[in-house]
This record gives structure tokens, C-alpha cells and sequence, in this order.
């Protein structure tokens, strides 16, 4: 009864709200039509011009002696101004409120109030409806669902904060020195499994999920009643330290709204898709500390010359999988050295398939190269990604590692790429490759000699085998027909223009 009370309370106030704005609507369309503006209606009414804007903005809802007044004023009659009912220019806006799918959006992490929205789309309902239900549309083409677009607005987050977050780093000292954890040593899985018991309650259970068929992807699951936290047996020990650490961080944040698997299985909301982030974010920054990896940096980006093996030994020093070390590097280059220009790239690949699939991304700065494509085409062969991916799953190697400056061939810009591939233990015949690539400018070569004193291969890169102008490929998984259209349509232009000089 409680929760069906909660939810009727919860559709109540939505249509309250949704009342608001299409009065606010409606008034601000009629205000317009007589040509009148919010001083003009103002002096008409005797109404003050900020009272009769926050009513534009469905911020406030006039009683009847205003609204009677207004329609006096305005020459229409009450009825009309209190019907739900939209004209033709307004119901696209109409449907939009009432779907609810402004709510869907994230509004309030980028700053935008939903009132400056709506204004937005009543300038020109129909041009800006005809825009949405294109995005609609593609969407639906390109099978992007809900969890997409929150996963694409979180990464949009990231990217603007230069995927670094002094609060949760913060936090990370505090909790440290508050449970007396050495930040300069690896921090093992059974110190913060104490904490877990001890200081919040949990019950851990090894291999539980293990018993259950059809979990097997699954690292985790937290039982929220009974504080349990069920595990499976093929995770590490690094895996295992990163989820304790990352169950800590929900705690210790004070984060309640929260999916309760790892990896999850659904978001059913961004404020979920958010705490996901920050409890991760919080669990890296434990596990691979910042000043210990600043120091460990620091040491490294003086050599004189690249070395491979120096940059494998600094990843093994943490008590961390090598896709919590690059994630950790897009935190700690970008604020910490200034590497302000990189990407971060997870593939995921199963043995024998002909497809690569890119599961993660993040750009700093600004978008790199290397991103997702439309479905259907395929990535380019030459990228170290899918290099270490083809590697790994032909030798059965526990970790494969490798290097490489990517010169794309649309762009000529340069890139230092450093990719590892591993098996999923989760998932037999399937691999996963990280990457993360910098983007050589002449300032970060002058300061750091080893990106020009190197005996890394260079290789000249496409994006997609559909996109690319390179001739002499031998790797190459599909035609370039984005190219071919292209160089045809520039011909036939070309013929055209030719022809109508010849009749002038």
C-alpha cells in the first residue's frame, strides 16, 4: 500500500508539473501572437513581469481571478486558457512533456535547467520536434537503447572534468588515514574485506555465484537485505581488492541508489549509471594511489629512451588489473603531466570471429581518431588494439603487450599507443584489449626526449576499412567503400561540370 501510495503521490505531482509548463506554454504563445512583451502583458494585467515569467517557465500556477484576468486581457476565454489542449505548433512539445523523456536526461549534471529547455523548443516547436524525432530515429537505426545514451552522458561528463575528480580523491586520503591504510604499499583484498565485515556489516560469500548456471559473466552481487555479497571463484586477486574496494566506496560516499551486480546487468536510471562511476573512480584511486603513481611517473617519463619492459614492471607494481592501470593513467596524465590530449579504448574480441568490438571510449580534450563507427563496419586492422587481440588469441598468452606511434592517414596526426590484451576469465575464447593513446605534440617531444628517442614501429592507420584511403593495406576486411562513393561522386561533379561548359 505504502509503495502504491509513493507512486500515485510521484504521478500526481509529474501531472501537477506537466500542468505548469503547458499553461506557461499556452500563455507565452498567446502573449507573442498579440505581439506583446512580458512588460507590455505586465502593464495590461497589472500583473508584475517576474510573477508572469515564472509562470512562462511552468514555475508557478495563477489562481482563477489571475487567469481570468489574463484571458480578459489577452481577448481569449478561460476555457481556452486552462485547456490541456494544444494547437498544432505546441502538441509536439506537448508529447515530449508528457512522455516523460526529459526526465530520462541527465539535465542537471551539465548545468541545464529543464525550464530553459522547454523555452528552447517553444521558439520553434516544429523545426526542433522535427530535430528530436531525428535523433529518435537514429537512435533506433543504430540500436542505441536507454543505457547508451546515460553511458554517452557520463562519458560526456568525464571528458569535460578531463576524467579527474578531486573530491573522490580526496575522500580516498580521508578514508585512508581514517582506517589506517599504508597508500604506499599494495593493498591486499583481505585488508578490505576486514573493513567490509567489521565496519559495515557485509557477509562475504565465496563462490556463490558460481552455483547458480548462467552467471557466469558476473563477478558479483550485492543482497542489499541480508548486507551479503556474493562472489565467484574466477576472479583474482586484484579483481577481487578492486570490488571490495569498489563496495567500500558506495558505502563510504554514502551512495544509495546503486546497481547491485558487477558487471552490471542493467541501469535502470543515470543517478545508478553516476554512482556506478563514482564508487569505480573511488575503488582506482585506492588501489593504484595518486602519489604513489605520480612518483612512479615521474621516474618513467625521465628515461631517456622508451622502454617497454619499464612501462610493464610499473603496471605490475600495482595490486591492479592492467584495465584499472590505464583507466588510472586518464585520471593522473591529463591534471597531473599535462598529457591533456588522449584516448581510452576497451575491444573486446572472441576467438575465430571476424568482428572486434569497441566497448568503451574516452576522449580528453577533444575526440580523437579512434571511435565508434557506425554498425557493420570494421576497424582498422593496423591499430596495436587488435593487434595485441589477434596476439593473445592465438598463443593463449596470460597478458600480451605492445606499442606502436599511429599515424592516421586522414588527420596525419600521431599518436604513442600502448595497448595490453588479456583472456576474460568470465568468458571462455574471449579477449579484451585496453589502449590508451597520447597525442605527440611538439611541446610534450621537447619536454619529454623520450617520445622522439624511441625504437617503437610506426604504422600509418585508418579508422574504419570503410573509410580508408590506404592502397596498399594487406590487412584490410572490407573494401573502402565510403572512399569509392566518394571519388565517384567527386567524378560525376566533375563530368557535370564539364558538360555544362560545353553546352554554355
Amino acid at each position: 500500500m505504502y509503495i502504491r501510495n509513493v507512486i500515485s503521490n510521484q504521478q500526481m505531482v509529474l501531472k501537477e508539473e506537466y500542468i505548469r509548463l503547458i499553461f506557461g506554454l499556452k500563455l507565452k504563445q498567446i502573449r507573442t501572437k498579440r505581439n506583446l512583451s512580458l512588460f507590455g502583458l505586465s502593464k495590461l494585467s497589472g500583473l508584475s513581469k517576474s510573477y508572469l515569467n515564472e509562470i512562462e517557465n511552468g514555475k508557478k500556477y495563477p489562481k482563477r481571478d489571475k487567469i481570468l484576468i489574463l484571458a480578459e486581457k489577452l481577448e481569449v476565454t478561460y476555457d481556452e486558457m486552462v485547456s490541456t489542449k494544444l494547437d498544432k505548433n505546441l502538441a509536439p512539445i506537448g508529447e515530449i512533456l508528457q512522455s516523460g523523456i526529459l526526465k530520462e536526461i541527465p539535465l542537471e549534471v551539465f548545468g541545464i535547467a529543464e525550464s530553459d529547455l522547454i523555452n528552447i523548443i517553444s521558439n520553434a516547436p516544429s523545426k526542433v520536434n522535427a530535430f528530436i524525432s531525428t535523433i529518435i530515429e537514429i537512435a533506433q537505426n543504430y540500436n542505441l537503447g536507454i543505457e547508451s545514451f546515460y553511458l554517452a552522458a557520463l562519458r560526456s561528463l568525464q571528458e569535460a572534468e578531463n576524467n579527474y575528480f578531486p573530491e573522490i580523491e580526496e575522500a580516498v586520503l580521508q578514508f585512508s588515514e581514517a582506517y589506517q591504510l599504508d597508500l604506499s604499499e599494495n593493498i591486499k583484498s583481505m585488508e578490505l574485506e576486514e573493513i567490509l565485515v567489521e565496519e559495515y556489516g557485509y557477509t562475504i560469500v565465496p563462490d556463490a555465484i558460481d552455483q547458480s548456471p548462467g552467471l557466469e559473466n558476473l563477478r558479483s552481487i550485492y543482497v542489499p537485505k541480508s548486507k551479503k555479497l556474493l562472489l565467484s571463484s574466477r576472479m583474482d586477486e586484484a579483481q577481487k581488492a578492486f570490488i571490495f574496494a569498489k563496495e567500500i566506496g558506495y558505502n563510504y560516499l554514502e551512495i544509495s541508489t546503486r546497481p547491485y551486480t558487477f558487471s552490471w546487468i542493467e541501469f535502470k536510471s543515470f543517478d545508478e549509471v553516476l554512482s556506478n562511476f563514482q564508487a569505480s573512480y573511488f575503488a582506482g584511486a585506492l588501489c593504484i594511489p595518486r602519489k604513489r603513481l605520480q612518483n612512479e611517473l615521474k621516474k618513467f617519463l625521465q628515461l631517456k629512451k622508451w622502454d617497454d619492459k619499464e612501462m610493464i614492471n610499473m603496471m605490475q607494481s600495482f595490486n591492479a588489473s592492467p584495465e584499472s592501470f590505464y583507466q588510472r593513467l586518464t585520471n593522473i596524465l591529463p591534471n597531473d603531466f599535462n598529457f591533456k590530449n588522449l584516448f581510452f579504448l576497451r575491444f573486446t574480441h572472441e576467438e575465430g570471429a571476424p568482428k572486434y568490438y569497441l566497448k568503451k571510449e574516452l576522449h580528453i580534450t577533444h575526440h580523437q581518431e579512434p571511435h565508434a563507427n557506425e554498425i557493420n563496419e570494421h576497424y582498422c586492422r593496423r591499430w596495436v588494439s587488435l593487434k595485441t587481440l589477434m596476439e593473445i588469441s592465438t598463443t593463449k598468452k596470460s597478458h600480451v603487450f605492445n606499442t606502436q606511434i599511429s599515424e592516421y592517414e586522414n588527420s596525419k596526426n600521431q599518436y604513442l599507443v600502448i595497448s595490453s590484451a588479456t583472456a576474460d576469465p568470465f568468458k571462455k575464447g574471449h579477449y579484451r584489449s585496453i589502449s590508451i593513446g597520447i597525442l605527440l605534440t611538439s611541446s610534450l617531444q621537447k619536454k619529454y626526449p623520450f617520445l622522439t628517442n624511441h625504437n617503437i614501429p610506426t604504422a600509418k592507420v585508418g579508422v574504419t576499412c570503410e573509410s580508408c584511403s590506404i592502397t596498399d593495406c594487406d590487412v584490410r576486411a572490407a573494401a573502402p567503400k565510403r572512399v569509392l562513393k566518394a571519388a565517384s561522386f567527386k567524378e560525376t561533379v566533375l563530368k557535370v561540370e564539364e558538360l555544362t561548359k560545353k553546352f554554355e
